[in-house]
């Protein structure tokens, strides 16, 4: 059985993947259970671990996989984890419930920087098929991540992540961005204002502001494909 605590971060872990196809970062996750240090979502972690409802990802940065849910969390229709991992045959772990087997393919569109921005994305380099769960309705896209502005989300370089074509997005979301109609990149969107933020997750990197006629959006993050 778990704590109050525990089960209260699992379903914060479980939407934040549903939302963004990555998992929150520490500090969201200390934020949003109003904890005073990050070792007490370090504690949290390793118990949901050792129950089997979550897995830490080897060699990620704060990469995290929602295997199981309790009943109290179960939506109708079951669980199905949402982060998808390439070649690895016997990856799915114990008590895990298998990914749905229909799967569509999406064209990989190229590079997306997650990082400085580079040349906007333009052609079509190769498909990749991932379950029709992930995609849902309307058009989709696949890019491969290049850089390490956004590790702190669990994305990393050379990850492919699942965009769903959209002009618009909300606070908080991960875009694609084309800036100034020149350089794409995968950020945090957010509203400053009059302004657009387009926020990394690695300290390294700073925030970025445009006006809002330098930007458009191209997407929202809603998978993503981890391959080793």
């Amino acid at each position: 059985m778990l704590t109050k605590k525990q089960l209260d971060l699992l379903e914060f872990i479980h939407k934040r993947v549903q939302r963004d196809g990555v998992p929150p970062s520490f500090d969201e996750m200390k934020e949003a259970l109003d904890l005073r240090s990050k070792s007490g979502i370090h504690r949290l972690i390793t118990a949901l671990e050792e129950r089997g409802f979550i897995r830490r990802l080897a060699h990620k940065a704060r990469a995290l996989e929602v295997v199981k849910l309790p009943e109290a969390l179960q939506p109708k229709g079951g669980f199905t984890p949402q982060v998808i991992e390439g070649g690895r045959p016997d990856s799915t772990p114990p008590d895990a419930i298998p990914v749905s087997t229909g799967a569509v393919d999406l064209p990989v569109m190229g590079r997306i920087a997650a990082g400085v921005p580079i040349e906007a994305i333009q052609h079509r380099t190769h498909d990749v098929s991932v379950p029709q769960s992930m995609v849902g309705r309307g058009e989709h896209y696949a890019l491969e991540v290049k850089g390490d502005s956004m590790i702190e989300l669990g994305i990393n370089d050379g990850d492919v992540v699942v965009i769903r074509e959209t002009k618009v997005a909300d606070d908080g979301d991960i875009v694609v961005a084309l800036v100034e109609d020149e350089e794409a990149t995968l950020k945090r969107f957010r509203r400053n204002g009059t302004s657009i933020a387009l926020e990394a997750a690695n300290p390294a990197y700073k925030t970025r502001f445009f006006n809002e006629d330098q930007i458009k959006v191209q997407g929202r993050l809603v998978g993503l494909i981890r391959s080793y």
